[in-house]
């Protein structure tokens, strides 16, 4: 199986997520800032999960 465009969408989105975080976390020494974003890896992949199986469907129809 391929990987269309909107799949590397979604890991570039979950990866500059992480990022972010690591910055906060260790650069910035911003705890809380960091947990908040360290939230939005799982939610992205989630919502990835869900487009991806979503269209999975659409295509059995």
């Amino acid at each position: 199986m391929m990987f269309r465009k909107s799949d590397y969408f979604i890991l570039l989105a979950v990866m500059i997520s992480f990022f972010i975080t690591a910055y906060l976390w260790f650069v910035m020494q911003d705890r809380e800032q960091a947990i908040f974003t360290a939230i939005w890896v799982p939610s992205i992949f989630c919502f990835g999960i869900y487009f991806k199986l979503a269209a999975l469907l659409q295509g059995k129809k």
